[in-house]
């Protein structure tokens, strides 16, 4: 079993560095070819579901309820990734048994969730969406028209037909917002008669190609992603079917199309044959409306969306989160390529850990005053299941209980002055009045990474608005082993940069504008 675990670990790590040559082959290639514009980067703008363009207004504290309620479940789905992969499990035989460019990147205060949103256009013609920027997926999906689409594509073609999921339903953690009940009928705006309205329609485009279940990208490729072994017939297309935590499910089919998105130069860039999920069906408490209309998966993989930008824009990318109780016209970007930014300079970098689909961190130890506080190294260590992990789609940083004990005790003497209020935000266990509080008395924390790079977030970043003259320590602890997250809220302020062909995360404090 030993031999097997490690097996699976050498051949996962030979793969990604495979991928990762070729992202760098072939990126070189296309520059000798083409001659490499250097402003000649994606961009796209980045938005934090809190921003006023999705909702006039939300109650703060049913936002942090919110963010507690689905990082807990998001945690669980981290979890059970992180040990199958420890144990060489793969996700489907087991879970089935049971240029440059920029994305404007903007917070949206609206569904109680933490999450972070950029605009694509996928199809051609591009049909335009509000997806969330999730580096914690390596699948993109999109909400799509519940339709009997017949394909004379590529991959296997064929008519779709919707099936019942029962025995083949997979469990994956993830949670949504407060639970409402919702199925296939997707929600529209009223006075549109239009059926593609909020949802994507791949019979509109005439480079969507859908993916066959006897073909090996859904046997194999698709298999770390839920695919269902089900295909009683060789056309028929590759199906998924995911089971949330907390009861909700979406089901749908995997295809390949065109991406389109923005440059730094005023051009538009094109990222073809993209594998994405189009998703059918959803069921009880899933958050995505017409205008949230599904997941922009940052994770590396094959045929993912970071392996085919890192193809045409190089193997970088970059955000900058602004602060998640931001309003409009207050938006970053999510970059591919160098982005051209002042901090670079003074960025710190540390090793970049890729544990498919998660980027981790090397974590020495953690400080508070400039205190090293005592934590097991194990706590840190990604080989005894434990290790840090840096997630745009978790709000909360969240450690294991040996980490979170002596962070808050060091925390709370710095707050023995202050007025204790009733526990009533969930699960956060220090929350006081702020009326007269002064940032300045609180200590600063720091992160301790391997090579010498110091991450020191701002007070604000952990000692948390939760309510009108209400106050939190910002973190979530986690019973039993697993990895510690160091969430959206604790990265927010910075620009964080993702050297995939280097394996090195450079992070320095912004504005963020």
């Amino acid at each position: 079993m030993q031999m097997n675990k490690k097996w699976m670990q050498w051949i996962t790590q030979i793969l990604m560095t495979l991928l990762l040559i070729q992202i760098i082959v072939v990126h070189s290639l296309n520059n000798e070819e083409e001659g490499e514009d250097e402003d000649e980067r994606m961009s796209l703008e980045l938005v934090h579901r809190h921003d006023s363009r999705f909702v006039d207004d939300v109650d703060q504290v049913e936002a942090v309820k919110g963010f507690l309620s689905r990082d807990l479940q998001r945690r669980e789905r981290m979890n059970e990734i992180m040990i199958r992969k420890s144990q060489g499990l793969s996700r489907r035989k087991n879970i089935e048994m049971k240029p440059q460019f920029q994305l404007p990147m903007l917070s949206g205060r609206d569904e109680k969730l933490g999450e972070y949103f950029v605009d694509v256009e996928v199809g051609t013609p591009g049909q335009s969406f509000w997806v969330i920027a999730d580096t914690g997926n390596d699948l993109t999906w999109f909400n799509c028209m519940k339709k009997v689409h017949k394909s004379n594509h590529g991959h296997g073609g064929g008519r779709h037909k919707h099936r019942s999921r029962g025995s083949h339903t997979k469990t994956r953690t993830r949670t949504r917002t407060k639970s409402r009940t919702r199925t296939s009928k997707r929600r529209r705006r009223v006075g549109t008669n239009n059926p593609c309205h909020g949802v994507f329609c791949p019979h509109q485009s005439h480079t969507f190609k859908q993916v066959s279940c006897a073909s090996k990208t859904c046997k194999e490729d698709l298999s770390a992603v839920y695919s269902l072994q089900e295909c009683p017939s060789p056309s028929d297309p590759c199906l998924y079917d995911i089971s949330y935590a907390d009861g909700s499910s979406a089901a749908g089919f995997f295809g390949t199309d065109t991406i389109t998105v923005n440059l730094t130069n005023g051009r538009k860039g094109k990222l073809q044959n993209l594998t994405i999920g189009c998703t059918q069906s959803m069921a009880n408490s899933v958050s995505f409306t017409e205008d949230t209309g599904g997941i922009l998966g940052l994770g590396l993989a094959k045929d993912s969306f970071v392996e085919k930008a890192g193809l045409a824009y190089g193997a970088k990318f970059s955000y900058c989160l602004v602060d998640h109780l931001s309003h409009k016209d207050v938006s970053s970007y999510l970059t591919f390529g160098t982005p051209k930014e002042k901090v670079l300079t003074k960025m710190k970098k540390t090793e970049l850990l890729i544990y498919p689909p998660f980027y981790g961190v090397n974590v020495i130890g953690i400080s508070i005053a400039d205190q090293m506080l005592k934590i097991p190294p194990k706590v840190w260590n990604f080989d005894t299941q434990g290790g840090m992990i840096l997630d745009s789609g978790t709000s909360l940083a969240t450690f294991v209980v040996e980490a979170y004990d002596p962070i808050v005790s060091a925390l709370e003497k710095s707050l023995k002055n202050v007025k204790r209020v009733d526990k009533s935000i969930s699960i956060l266990d220090f929350c006081f009045d702020s009326e007269g509080f002064d940032e300045s008395t609180v200590p600063r924390l720091a992160f301790h990474f391997s090579g010498g790079a110091r991450f020191e977030p701002p007070v604000k970043s952990y000692i948390i608005d939760v309510g009108p003259m209400m106050k939190c320590i910002g973190i979530v602890p986690i019973n039993g082993t697993g990895a510690s997250v160091i969430g959206n809220i604790l990265q927010q302020n910075h620009l964080w940069e993702f050297d995939l062909a280097n394996n090195i995360v450079g992070f320095a404090p912004s504005k963020c504008n």
